[in-house]
C-alpha cells in the first residue's frame, strides 16, 4: 500500500488495549534522509467505530421501515424508560398523525385520557417485571381528530444486558369486532330473557314427553317443572281419544306442513280445563321427521286475540332453539342424572337415554378434583359459563367439553338441581392445533423463499467472477484447481437453493431416473455440519445399488427427516447414526404391503442408538402432527411427509424399535432393472457473444458490476443502472439506443415486470430478458403474457446467459 510513498484513508480493524476491536481510517507517508533512503513513516489513525455502527443501525432501520410500511396496523418503536417514540409507521392513517408529529414525543398523546395512559404504563411495567417478551392488551386510544377507538396492542420488548431498553407497539383498530361482540351478547341475553320471562307457555317435547318447560307454562297450569320432565302429556287431556287426535294433528303432519296448529283443552293441576292453542314446530326445521319439537302453549280461554302474538313468539323462539342444539341435562348435586337429551347420549356414546340416566355423572369425569372444582364454582357464582374440561365417553376415550350450567337453589341457598348444556369441542381443539401447525409450516415456506432469494443474489457474483477467472487463468496454473473447486461448490449451493425454492413453492414432484448415492451423501454432509461430534455418522452405501424413478429433492427430504429424527433421539447421550443403502430382491411373501410388487428394491436404512420407542408410539409416528418432541423441535409433519413420499413411489417404510435400544427405519423404493443410469459428460461448448447494445438493470451493486464485466467480455456494449426508475428515464431519453434490456425482477422502486410494461409502452418491439432469484408472483407463463422474451433464474452461469441473449435476439430478428 506504500507503493506511492503514502496511503490515505486506509480502513483497518485493530485491537484496542482494552481488548475491543475498533475501526480506524489510517493515513501515512514515508520520509527519507539526505541520501534518499527511507528513514521512517509519519502516520495518523482516526477512530470511526461509532460511524460504522450508525451506518449499520440506519440499514437495519431502513429494512424495518420497508417491512412495517406494508402493514395495516400502526407500529411505533418506543425508547424506555421515558416512553419516547423513536420511529413509527402509520401508513394507512390509523391514528391520523404524520411522523413529524410523533417522533421524539411521549406516547401519552395516543390515549384518550391520562388514566388510560397510566394504565397501559402499569401493564408494561408488570410485563417487564414478570419477564414477559410480549404483551397483548386492549386500550382506548385517540386519533388526531379527537375520535376515540378501542385498540388491540401487541408490545414486543427488546433487551440489552437483560434490561428492557425499548419496545415496539403494534396497534390494531378493533372497533368493528367490539361492536359485533356487543350485538351478539345483547342478542343472546335478549333471547334468554324472553324465554324465561315469556307470558306464554313454551316447552320442548320428545315423543310427546316433556324435555323442558318454561316458567310461564308452569304458572299457567300449576305444575312444578320437576313433576313434568320425562312425562308424556296424556294425563292433561279430557280423554284418550282427544290425546290421539292432538297427537295426529300436532306431531304426525310435519312432513305435509312443516308446522301444525291445533286447539284443545288441557287440565290444570286444580282440575280446571283451559282452552289452549298449541303451535308445534320441529326443533330442527331442516329435519321434518325429527321426534323433538318446540311447542308454544297459549291459554285462550279469556284472550282469543292473542293468536297473532303467539305466531310472533314462535318465530322469536325458533332461532333460539335452532342455535342451541347441545347436550342438555339436569342432575342432582351428587351426580345423579335426572334427565338428558339425545345429544348428551350421543356425545358420551350411550346406547340409550336410559343407560345415560343410570350412569352417575362422576363416571364421565377423568379426574374427581375437576368435578369438585366445577361444583365449587357453581355454588359460589350460581352459574358457570364456558367451563372447559376433559371428560370421557362410556368406552373410555377422551373428549373435550365446553359447559354452561346454572344451579337451582332452595330458600336456604342449598343447591338442589343442576341444569347443564354441553358442547363437544374435541374436533374443534384438534383443528385449532392443526391450523397452528399449518400456519407455522406456511410461514417457514415463506421464510425459505426469502432466504433463497437473498442467497441467490450472493451466489450470482461468486459464480460469475469465478467463471471469468477460470477462463483467464490457464489450466496448468496452481490456482486453477482451487477456482474450479470454488465453482463446483457454488453449483452445489445453487442446487441446494433450488431445493429450498421447491419446498417454499410446494412444487409438484418431477420424477426422473436417478441413483440415490449422491443425494444421500450430500444430505449426510449437510446433517454432519448441524449435529454435535458426540454423534458418529457411519455409512455403508453400495455403489452398485440400482436406479430408481424419483424426485431428487424428495429423496433428499426423506434422508434429512429420518437423520434429523435419529439425531434428536441421541441428542443428550450421543451415539451412532448408521446409514446403509443396498439393493435387495423381494418375493411374493416378502412384500410389506399389498400395493407393493415383487422385484428389486433399493433399501435405505437409517439406524440410531438412541432412546427407542414402544409399540404404541410406533403405531402413531406416521400420523400428521403427531410429535413427542418438545416445543420448537418438531412440527409432527416429518415422518408423515416421508411416509407419503415413499407410498406414492410404490414403496414402503418399516420401523423396528425398542425402548432404550435405538430405532431403525427401512425405506424400500422400487429399483428400475431395465434402465441404465445416464452418465452426463460435460462438453465445453463455445460461448457466443455479440455486439448489440444492452441496458442492464439490477439494484445489487455486486451483481450489476459482475454482469457488466461478463457482457462486455462477450463483446456487448453495456449501459448499467441500479435503479429501475433511472433505467426508465435513460430508455425514454433515447429508445433506439438499445437493442436489448436485461432487468432484475425484485427492485425497490419498481419491479422488473412493471419496468418491462413501461419500456414496451415507449417502444413495443424492445426485447426484454427478466432475471430473478425467487418470486411467488412471476413465472414463465406470466412473463410471456407481458411480452417479455426471456426468463432466467439466478444465479446464472455465463454460458446460459450468453445462450439466452442470442435466443432472444435471434427470435426478435425473425
Amino acid at each position: 500500500v506504500f507503493r506511492d510513498g503514502y496511503v490515505r484513508d486506509y480502513p483497518l480493524e485493530i485491537k484496542h488495549r482494552d481488548g475491543r476491536i475498533i475501526s480506524v481510517l489510517y493515513n501515512a507517508s514515508v520520509y527519507k534522509d539526505s541520501h534518499g533512503n527511507v528513514a521512517g513513516v509519519f502516520a495518523a489513525a482516526r477512530d470511526i467505530t461509532e460511524h460504522r455502527k450508525a451506518e449499520k443501525t440506519k440499514s437495519e432501520r431502513d429494512y424495518l421501515e420497508k417491512l412495517t410500511n406494508s402493514m395495516w396496523d400502526a407500529v411505533f418503536s418506543v425508547k424506555m424508560p421515558e416512553r419516547v417514540i423513536e420511529w413509527g409507521n402509520d401508513s394507512f392513517g390509523l391514528t391520523g398523525y404524520e411522523p413529524s408529529e410523533y417522533l421524539g414525543k411521549n406516547t401519552s398523546f395516543l390515549y384518550s385520557d391520562n388514566d388510560d395512559f397510566l394504565d397501559f404504563g402499569n401493564k408494561v411495567k408488570d410485563a417487564i417485571e414478570t419477564g414477559k417478551d410480549v404483551l397483548h392488551t386492549e386500550q382506548l386510544l385517540k386519533r388526531k381528530s379527537g375520535e376515540t377507538f378501542p385498540a388491540e396492542i401487541t408490545v414486543t420488548f427488546y433487551k440489552e444486558n437483560d434490561e428492557v431498553v425499548s419496545f415496539t407497539s403494534m396497534i390494531r383498530d378493533i372497533t368493528e369486532r367490539k361492536q359485533a361482540e356487543e350485538v351478539s351478547q345483547k342478542r343472546k341475553a335478549t333471547i334468554q330473557t324472553v324465554f324465561d320471562a315469556a307470558p306464554v307457555g313454551i316447552c320442548i317435547m320428545k315423543n310427546r314427553a316433556y324435555q323442558r318447560v318454561n316458567r310461564g307454562w308452569c304458572e299457567s297450569f300449576g305444575y312444578r317443572e320437576e313433576n313434568l320432565i320425562g312425562r308424556t302429556t296424556e294425563f292433561l287431556y279430557e280423554s284418550p281419544e282427544e290425546y290421539e287426535r292432538v297427537g295426529n294433528e300436532l306431531f304426525e303432519n310435519f312432513l305435509k306442513k312443516g308446522r301444525t296448529f291445533v286447539q284443545t283443552r288441557l287440565k290444570r293441576s286444580d282440575g280446571e280445563f283451559r282452552n289452549v292453542n298449541l303451535i308445534a314446530k320441529p326443533l330442527n326445521p331442516h329435519d321434518l321427521e325429527a321426534d323433538t319439537v318446540v311447542v308454544v302453549i297459549h291459554d285462550i280461554t279469556d284472550f282469543k286475540e292473542v293468536e297473532e302474538a303467539l305466531r310472533k313468539s314462535e318465530e322469536q323462539y325458533r332461532e333460539y332453539f335452532e342455535d342451541n342444539i347441545v347436550g342438555s341435562y339436569i342432575s342432582s348435586p351428587e351426580g345423579k342424572l335426572i334427565t338428558c337429551n339425545q345429544e348428551y347420549k350421543r356425545i358420551f356414546g350411550f346406547d340409550t337415554v336410559q343407560q345415560a340416566l343410570d350412569t352417575p355423572i362422576s363416571k364421565i369425569f377423568e379426574k374427581p378434583d375437576e368435578r369438585a372444582e366445577f361444583l365449587r364454582l357453581l355454588k359460589k357464582k350460581k352459574q358457570v359459563t364456558g367451563y372447559e374440561s376433559k371428560l370421557k365417553k362410556i368406552n373410555g376415550s377422551s373428549v373435550r367439553m365446553l359447559e354452561n350450567a346454572s344451579g337451582i337453589f332452595d330458600e336456604e341457598g342449598n343447591l338442589k338441581r343442576i341444569r347443564g348444556f354441553l358442547m363437544d369441542v374435541t374436533e374443534q381443539r384438534k383443528l385449532e392445533a392443526q391450523l397452528q401447525q399449518v400456519q407455522k409450516m406456511e410461514s417457514i415456506g415463506t421464510l425459505a423463499g426469502g432466504i433463497a432469494h437473498d442467497f441467490n443474489n450472493i451466489l450470482f457474483p461468486i459464480m460469475g467472477r469465478t467463471e471469468m477467472l477460470l477462463e483467464d487463468i490457464p489450466e496448468d496454473n496452481p490456482y486453477h484447481a482451487s477456482l474450479n473447486e470454488i465453482f463446483t461448490s457454488a453449483l452445489r449451493a445453487k442446487a441446494l437453493v433450488q431445493q429450498i425454492l421447491t419446498f417454499s413453492r410446494q412444487d409438484t414432484a418431477e420424477l426422473i431416473l436417478m441413483k440415490m448415492q449422491p443425494v444421500i451423501k450430500e444430505a449426510l454432509r449437510l446433517i454432519r455440519s448441524t449435529i454435535p461430534t458426540t454423534i458418529e455418522i457411519k455409512q455403508d452405501i453400495e455403489s452398485d445399488c440400482g436406479v430408481i424413478k424419483a424426485d431428487p429433492t424428495q429423496i433428499h427430504q426423506v434422508v434429512m427427516n429420518l437423520a434429523t429424527n435419529a439425531y434428536h433421539a441421541m441428542e443428550e447421550t450421543g451415539g451412532e447414526l448408521k446409514v446403509t443403502l443396498k439393493e435387495i430382491e423381494l418375493g411374493d411373501d416378502d412384500v410389506i404391503n399389498p400395493d407393493m410388487n415383487p422385484g428389486a428394491y433399493a433399501c435405505l436404512t437409517i439406524a440410531d442408538t438412541g432412546t427407542g420407542m414402544n409399540k404404541d408410539r410406533i403405531e402413531k409416528i406416521f400420523d400428521p402432527f403427531f410429535t413427542t418432541k418438545e416445543q420448537g423441535k418438531g412440527t409432527g409433519m416429518g415422518l408423515s411427509v416421508v411416509h407419503g413420499i415413499v407410498i406414492n413411489m410404490g414403496g414402503a417404510v418399516q420401523v423396528y424399535s425398542e425402548p432404550g435400544k435405538g430405532t431403525e427405519f427401512h425405506v424400500y423404493l422400487p429399483a428400475i432393472k431395465s434402465a441404465s443410469e445416464k452418465q452426463s459428460t460435460q462438453t465445453k461448448e463455445p460461448v457466443q457473444g455479440g455486439t448489440e447494445r444492452i441496458l442492464l438493470v439490477d439494484d445489487e451493486e455486486a451483481i450489476i458490476e459482475m454482469e457488466k464485466l461478463v457482457l462486455e467480455r462477450l463483446g456487448y456494449q453495456v449501459t448499467s443502472c441500479t435503479s429501475s426508475t433511472k433505467a426508465l428515464e435513460t430508455f425514454w431519453a433515447d429508445p433506439d439506443k438499445f437493442d436489448l434490456v436485461i432487468t432484475d425482477m425484485a427492485m425497490p422502486d419498481m419491479s422488473g415486470d412493471k419496468l418491462a410494461v413501461g419500456l414496451t409502452e415507449i417502444r413495443s418491439d424492445i426485447p426484454i430478458l427478466l432475471c430473478t432469484g425467487f418470486s411467488e408472483t412471476i413465472s414463465e407463463e406470466k412473463v410471456a403474457s407481458l411480452g417479455i422474451k426471456g426468463f432466467l433464474l439466478k444465479p446464472i452461469m455465463m454460458k446460459d446467459l450468453a445462450k439466452k441473449i442470442r435466443e432472444v435476439m435471434n427470435e426478435n430478428q425473425n
